[in-house]
């Protein structure tokens, strides 16, 4: 019985070095168990999910964005037939394209009724601030992304579409001209104008979004997520003082105005 105990030990202990390993090196293990079973209130409700259904959204664009981008071709006179070639050829093609497309339009959705409830709910006040701030600069990268990838078909509905879309940014005070030439890459639309969108849309835009909404979690798990405005704990109320405990980083946040070092 006490040899079977210690063969049940040792291979316990052989399949838990690889974590002990990394988390021996680099904390990640911690920061994610942290992440993962963090306190929140307790009269937290259905609308506080609206941020990560907002992520999952933008997860599941990213992930059909790469499948579509091996058989994509950015060539005005192979886009078209590589779209098509994916919707009628590849199998299942059809449904990651349709994915992609209609996804498009429920992560903006998504972006604008994760940001109503924030802002209904008082979510952007002290502390959260700065998080608020970085969401707002998410809305416009978001849409920008959805704009940048409506040629990308380069069928009649995506060119006539991108040229009003070029137009209106042409009207802007100043910067309207140089903008609009920028993204035409020329006097008209053409190869260099889908070249460059498909960078926006692949490279540029992406990596943005994924850099900002990295700091918006780390916000999101630095600050705690803020009560219902219906709670004694809500935001704005009036509260006794808890002392905070000194320490800075990810799983002990230092509050506001407290170094962390001894005097």
């Amino acid at each position: 019985m006490a040899a079977k105990q210690n063969r049940k030990e040792q291979m316990l202990r052989a399949a838990l070095y690889p974590l002990d390993w990394l988390e021996e090196r680099s904390g990640l293990v911690g920061g994610i168990r942290y992440f993962l079973f963090r306190k929140v209130p307790g009269d937290s409700g259905w609308w506080h999910t609206l941020g990560s259904a907002t992520l999952t959204a933008f997860l599941v664009q990213l992930g059909t964005g790469v499948i579509l981008a091996f058989y994509y071709k950015p060539d005005p006179n192979s886009a078209y037939e590589s779209v098509q070639h994916i919707t009628n050829d590849i199998t299942l093609g059809w449904l990651v394209r349709g994915m992609h497309r209609w996804g498009a339009s429920v992560f903006i959705i998504l972006m604008f009724f994760h940001m109503a409830r924030v802002f209904l709910f008082g979510a952007y006040k002290y502390p959260r601030e700065l998080n608020w701030i970085v969401g707002a600069m998410l809305l416009p990268l978001g849409l920008l992304e959805g704009f940048s990838g409506y040629l990308l078909p380069y069928d009649q509905t995506a060119y006539w579409a991108t040229v009003v879309g070029i137009n209106i940014n042409g009207t802007a005070p100043f910067l309207g001209p140089f903008i609009a030439q920028f993204l035409r890459g020329g006097a008209e639309i053409g190869g260099e104008t889908l070249s460059r969108f498909y960078s926006i849309h692949m490279l540029l835009l992406p990596g943005a979004i994924l850099g900002l909404i990295g700091l918006h979690l780390y916000l999101v798990v630095r600050l705690g997520v803020s009560s219902p405005p219906w709670s004694k704990d809500a935001a704005g109320r009036e509260r006794d003082e808890v002392e905070q405990p000194v320490g800075g980083g990810l799983v002990r946040p230092t509050a506001r105005g407290v170094s962390g070092r001894p005097d």
